[in-house]
């Protein structure tokens, strides 16, 4: 009898939970499947802004030798292309026979003029004493004449030899003041002549590497040709960069630059030196100049390309794939509590994958990584951590 009363009640609450387990499958079937959908959390990443730039190597300064006189054929070259140089060494001699044969002549010229001097000041000093001598001669015969002892004959004698010495006085000086001119034109000249010898060894301006020779044994001199040698002042090479005209007011002096030849295997390291004013009216492009560190491993003419480091700073960044744009501007899908809210943001720097987020978003909040675009503004999702490095 227990037996059968135990069976009955075994069978009553399996009756009674039957409705009750299929109802809670019924709500499990009804219930909304919500897509899965891949979310970041926003982080405080180390961004650098970069600007790309790209041209070819170039002298800071290139100074140009020329010959320094005229019309004199060239006797010997000691320098050529690749020769490190310095500051005042003789790069080429010029025939100097025309030149030395010009100072014979203006010696002797001078040697002339000396004398010419010397017999002019001989020649002053007598008609300063005639001079002398016919004044007394004009005084005697003046107090002769007032006397009555000398005729008026005799006084306008004195009187005219007087003034006919003052004259030659007169006469002598000049011509002695003309000799010393010219030995001034003489020796003016001699100096000349001195000058164009010592700048018959053409010399180096500057220190620095030969790039270019022009110059020819045999050929005359002439500055108005192509220069004789061509140098690169202390062999100081810089990247002349072409720089996109929106990127160009990004770059100031000093701004940190990585590079890299065509073919090699380092970076080189730089700073920007100038960033030029103007911007090319054709190309639409900026140039920035660049002082290279390591200018020993370039050369002129090789081509580079060089990234400009703008700015570097810890801030909150997301992935760019989670950044959209609107008519108002950027704006990512931001998730609280699995329901997708649109809220707009203003980016700053673009680095590896990440953009900055100056405003709209604090680090720890979570956002739409991929398929924004198929989310609406108070979707529910079923958000997907990504992991990030």
């Amino acid at each position: 009898m227990r037996s059968l009363l135990v069976a009955s009640a075994l069978f009553s609450a399996l009756t009674f939970a039957a409705p009750i387990y299929a109802a809670d499958e019924a709500a499990v079937e009804n219930a909304p499947i919500l897509p899965a959908i891949t979310v970041s959390p926003v982080e405080t990443r180390l961004l650098r802004d970069r600007v790309i730039v790209s041209g070819l190597v170039n002298p800071v300064e290139q100074v140009q030798v020329a010959p320094l006189i005229e019309g004199q054929p060239i006797e010997t070259l000691l320098a050529d292309v690749g020769d490190w140089v310095s500051e005042g060494q003789v790069l080429a001699t010029l025939s100097k026979t025309t030149l030395e044969l010009q100072k014979s002549q203006y010696i002797a010229s001078r040697a002339s003029a000396e004398a010419t001097i010397a017999q002019a000041a001989a020649q002053l000093l007598e008609a300063k004493a005639a001079a002398d001598e016919a004044q007394r001669v004009n005084e005697r015969t003046a107090a002769l004449k007032a006397q009555g002892t000398a005729s008026q004959a005799a006084a306008d004698q004195a009187s005219a030899n007087a003034i006919a010495s003052t004259a030659r006085v007169t006469v002598a000086t000049q011509s002695l003041e003309a000799a010393r001119a010219q030995l001034a034109l003489v020796q003016a000249q001699l100096a000349n002549v001195d000058l164009q010898l010592s700048r018959s060894e053409v010399r180096a301006p500057v220190s620095g590497e030969i790039t270019h020779r022009n110059a020819v044994i045999g050929s005359i001199a002439s500055g108005a040709g192509q220069p004789m040698f061509t140098i690169i002042r202390d062999g100081a090479l810089e990247l002349s960069g072409d720089v996109a005209e929106i990127d160009l007011i990004r770059l100031a002096p000093g701004q940190i630059v990585s590079m890299v030849a065509v073919g090699a295997p380092d970076r080189l390291t730089g700073t920007v030196r100038l960033v030029e004013p103007t911007i090319d009216t054709t190309t639409r492009l900026g140039r920035a100049r660049i002082t290279i560190d390591q200018a020993t491993d370039v050369r002129a003419g090789m081509f580079m390309d060089a990234e400009i480091l703008v700015a570097e700073r810890e801030t909150v960044a997301v992935p760019v794939t989670a950044v959209g744009s609107s008519a108002g501007g950027s704006t990512v899908m931001k998730v609280v509590n699995g329901e997708v809210t649109r809220t707009p943001v203003k980016t700053g720097i673009r680095d590896a994958g990440w953009i900055e987020i100056v405003e709209g978003l604090s680090s720890g909040d979570v956002v739409v990584t991929k398929a924004g675009a198929f989310v609406r503004d108070g979707d529910k999702i079923n958000p997907v951590p990504v992991t990030t490095n």
